[in-house]
C-alpha cells in the first residue's frame, strides 16, 4: 500500500492549493502540519535541507504495516509548479 503525507502549515496559501489540487485530482492524503508535527518535519528538514512547503513524504508499507520505500519531494527542488507536484505524486501512486 502506498502513502502519501502533505506537510502544511496553517494559513500558507500554497498548501491549501496543493489540498485542493490533491482532492480535485482524487488522490488520498495525510496532511501534517508543520507545527504540531513539529519534530517530524524536522527530520524532513535535515534529510532535504530544504524547509518550504507544501512539502510530502511518499512511503509503501508492507504487510506488517511498516514503511519500506519512501520518497522526500521538497518545491524547488523537486518541483517547481504545485501541478508538477501532483503529477509526480499520481506516477509514485501508478
Amino acid at each position: 500500500m502506498k502513502k502519501v503525507i502533505l506537510y502544511t502549515m496553517e494559513g500558507c496559501p500554497h498548501c491549501a492549493d496543493m489540498k485542493n489540487m490533491l482532492r480535485e485530482a482524487r488522490i488520498k492524503f495525510s496532511e501534517r502540519d508543520i507545527h504540531k508535527y513539529e519534530k517530524e518535519y524536522d527530520l524532513f528538514v535535515e534529510a532535504t535541507g530544504n524547509e518550504y512547503i507544501p512539502a510530502f513524504m511518499l512511503m509503501t508499507i508492507d504487510e506488517n504495516k511498516k514503511p519500506t520505500d519512501v520518497t522526500l519531494m521538497a518545491p524547488d527542488d523537486d518541483f517547481q509548479e504545485l501541478k508538477e507536484a501532483v503529477e509526480k505524486v499520481r506516477r509514485y501512486l501508478k
